[in-house]
């Protein structure tokens, strides 16, 4: 039986005519050694943006369905080419978007999850098909609407489809692989070999933009090896793996920033007891994922701080405004020049002193924070916008990432 491997490009590896027929020759190379390829492509270039562009000249606050639609034609755009460059070359090719492949979503539109993919209409279709080339980003709601995965939707269902065939996922991408932090942040940043799962979720979750957090955890879920590389590079890529099957454990692995966010608070005196579950109940109904989350409770006063994506700002903001129907005295104050630096590394359950270092280190330079909070491999401080580069130069010259 043929081997089975999942491809991944990207919007800029796939962004003109030329790259597409350079990308259509080295799979044609792969599928002569008896290999059958699943390929998830993103929208070429700047596609997407050009399409948002379009919805904002006509309304700043679009129909999310209709939003969803709309943004569903790059992909397809990009998958069309690259099927008909396949089989102009010689190879049996077949495009699927997100709804004939069989992946089934759940959610709000524009950032809905995958609950399901139709494994056994993919095993026909590689039966017949050297290469299918499938539309990322995104897929259909049980209503039967087409529906995309929001940002990193094309990683998401790379992954989802490689756990569903059980075959390991290659992502291509322009940069080498996984770096201890973003090299234009920190030019001497090294290139990770190898990085394990759990390391990467937190990596991601904290704001390295390489690869979005669901796509880890259904990588993590189902053991599905992820090699992420630079397009038609030799250049050795980075390995995404189990822990156990690390060849060595950093103290601190990576550190990454994130400037997407807004630092809120809210206060509300008198609250009831149920004040602190509605505010969570709405946070989910309206689809705002948040982090870093403190609370305090001192004479008769609530007191919760947060962080969230700006990107959700719309939904905050209407989570707040049905929270003060029931609750009067609540009041905001939000950080908008507000960034997240974050230190990680597995190897910090069995080191003691890591924390104590990064606090002195920043100190010392006068770097203040808003808030922190740890996980068993993470450190995260919430400081402001204009000393978060410097900060992630300090901590990666402290922990020589």
């Amino acid at each position: 039986m043929s081997k089975v491997t999942v491809l991944k490009f990207g919007g800029t590896s796939v962004g003109t005519i030329e790259k597409i027929k350079e990308i259509s020759l080295y799979l044609k190379s792969r599928t002569q050694n008896d290999e059958k390829l699943v390929v998830v492509v993103s929208a070429m270039g700047k596609t997407t943006d050009t399409l948002l562009g379009q919805a904002a000249e006509i309304t700043s606050n679009p129909d999310v369905r209709e939003l969803d639609t709309l943004l569903a034609v790059g992909e397809q755009n990009t998958i069309s080419l690259m099927a008909i460059n396949l089989n102009h070359i010689g190879v049996a090719a077949r495009s699927l978007t997100g709804m004939q492949a069989g992946i089934k979503t759940f959610g709000k539109h524009t950032k809905s999850k995958i609950a399901d993919v139709n494994s056994d209409f993919l095993s026909e279709q590689l039966d017949e098909f050297d290469v299918l080339v499938i539309a990322g980003f995104q897929g259909f709601n049980e209503n039967q609407e087409i529906t995309t995965l929001g940002r990193g939707g094309s990683d998401t269902s790379a992954v989802a489809l490689a756990s569903a065939i059980g075959a390991p996922c290659e992502i291509y991408t322009d940069v080498t692989g996984v770096f201890g932090t973003d090299p234009r942040l920190f030019p001497d940043a090294k290139q990770l070999r190898q990085v394990s799962y759990e390391e990467m979720l937190e990596l991601s979750a904290l704001g390295a933009g390489i690869l979005e957090t669901r796509c880890v955890e259904i990588a993590k879920n189902y053991h599905v090896p992820i090699y992420i590389a630079k397009t038609l590079s030799e250049t050795k890529g980075t390995w995404i793996m189990e822990n156990t099957d690390l060849l060595e454990k950093k103290v601190v692995t990576g550190v990454a920033l994130d400037k997407n966010i807004l630092h809120v608070t809210l206060t509300c005196e008198d609250c009831s007891s149920n004040f602190v579950e509605e505010l969570f109940n709405q946070l989910d109904e309206q689809g705002v994922n948040i982090d870093m989350i403190s609370q305090v409770v001192f004479d008769k006063m609530t007191n919760i701080s947060f962080t969230c994506k700006k990107t959700d700002e719309h939904f905050l903001d209407n989570v707040i405004n049905n929270l003060s129907t029931g609750f009067p005295t609540i009041k905001k104050h939000i950080r908008d020049n507000c960034a997240k630096v974050s230190i990680v590394g597995s190897g910090m359950r069995d080191v003691s002193g890591v924390a104590a270092r990064a606090f002195r280190l920043l100190c010392k330079h006068d770097i203040t924070f808003h808030q922190v909070t740890t996980s068993e491999i993470s450190i995260s401080y919430a400081i402001d916008e204009d000393v978060a580069e410097e900060a992630v130069g300090l901590l990666c010259s402290e922990f020589n990432i």
